[in-house]
This record gives C-alpha cells, sequence and structure tokens, in this order.
C-alpha cells in the first residue's frame, strides 16, 4: 500500500510576499486592542454630533480649567489615595508624561488676552488649551474623555479616580467649558466668552458653571 500523500500548508504555497501582510494585519488588529482582548471593545461605535466648525474658549480654559489641570488632586488608584497633579511627570506632563494623547506644560505662564493671536499660539499655555481641546467633543461634555476619564465614566483611566462625582468643582468647570462652545464664526478668542464669567469679565470675574 502505497504511504499516503503528503498535503503541504497552502499557506506554504503562496509566494511570501502574499502571507506576510496577512499575518501583519492580523498582528495589527490584535496588537491594536491597548493590551487587552478584543472583546474588550464597544460591539458599536457610535460618534457623537459636535458642534460644527465651532470651537472653544481659550479665555475660560486659561482662568477656568487649566489651574484644575495643574493643581494636585485626590487621586484613588485601586484604592490607594494620593495627591497629584494632571501635569506631573508619569502623567501628562509634557515632556515625561505617559498618559496618551493629552500633554501639558505645567509651568506654562498665563498670557495676556490683549496680546495678538499669533503670540497666544506660541505660548506654552496655549499648548495646553489645544491638547485639552483635543479630548473633547465641542458641545458634548458627556462625550469627552477630558471629563470622563477623571471621572472613569465609561472609560479606564490610568491615572485612577480625579473627581469623585460629577458635582466635584474641577469636574463641573470641565463641564461648563465644553458646554460652551463659541458662536459659529467665532475662534477661541471670540467675545462672546465674556459671558462664561460674572459680570462679563474675562480677566477678573469669577467662572461660572451653570
Amino acid at each position: 500500500m502505497p504511504p499516503p500523500l503528503h498535503r503541504p500548508d497552502p499557506d506554504s504555497l503562496r509566494p511570501a510576499r502574499h502571507r506576510w501582510p496577512l499575518r501583519l494585519l492580523l498582528a495589527a488588529v490584535l496588537g491594536g486592542c491597548g493590551g487587552g482582548s478584543a472583546l474588550d471593545n464597544a460591539a458599536t461605535i457610535a460618534n457623537p454630533d459636535t458642534a460644527g466648525g465651532q470651537t472653544l474658549s481659550f479665555a475660560y480654559f486659561q482662568r477656568c480649567v487649566n489651574p484644575v489641570l495643574k493643581t494636585a488632586q485626590t487621586i484613588t488608584v485601586n484604592g490607594a489615595t494620593t495627591r497629584n497633579t494632571c501635569a506631573s511627570g508619569g502623567c501628562h506632563d509634557n515632556a515625561t508624561g505617559t498618559g496618551g494623547a493629552l500633554r501639558l506644560v505645567g509651568s506654562a505662564a498665563d498670557v495676556s488676552l490683549a496680546d495678538p493671536p499669533a503670540q497666544i499660539r506660541a505660548s506654552d499655555l496655549y499648548k495646553n488649551f489645544y491638547s485639552s481641546l483635543g479630548e473633547t467633543v465641542v458641545g458634548q461634555p458627556d462625550q469627552s474623555r477630558l471629563l470622563n476619564k477623571p471621572l472613569v465614566r465609561g472609560v479606564l483611566h490610568g491615572g485612577g479616580q480625579i473627581f469623585a462625582s460629577p458635582d466635584d468643582s474641577g469636574a463641573l468647570l470641565i463641564r461648563y467649558w465644553i458646554s460652551r462652545p463659541l458662536p459659529q464664526g467665532q475662534d477661541e478668542f471670540g467675545t462672546a466668552a465674556n459671558s462664561m464669567f460674572a459680570g462679563g469679565d474675562p480677566v477678573a470675574g469669577a467662572c461660572l458653571t451653570q
């Protein structure tokens, strides 16, 4: 009785140039899960509507939101409580942070709102504004990572829970900033943002939250 025919692996019959793309694709799919299982991902992804073409206020960010990001907060990770700032090394520091896309310059100095826009946009404070803006869905605070991550609300946060509840003073300031996009046609320096401060004064007026 003749020996059974040896059937080579079909993959080995493909030219090498056709084998590797498939393997690389599978590796990319598995590796793109952030080190976890693909089963951790939501079954569907819904992109929330944004305030098309609108942006958020730089003045309110400088006076009200940036101080939250660079002030030491009580942080709870795995039951352990410490104090640290969002802009610290190992968190979101621009140079040494490991906290994903959000990058902050903790030493960024405030700028004068009377300065030319080009000068403001070259400042470290504006870098904080721009990076934070990238973590928001304009007009949709409940869909924004800048608010959901420190609340550990529906998303993981390597830095643990920063705000004990949505009513935390820092969370209220971030929520108000995101929920108040400037009118269509105004840039981040638009004067409509004056209404976000007590007395309509973006320099000395208290930060409103409602």
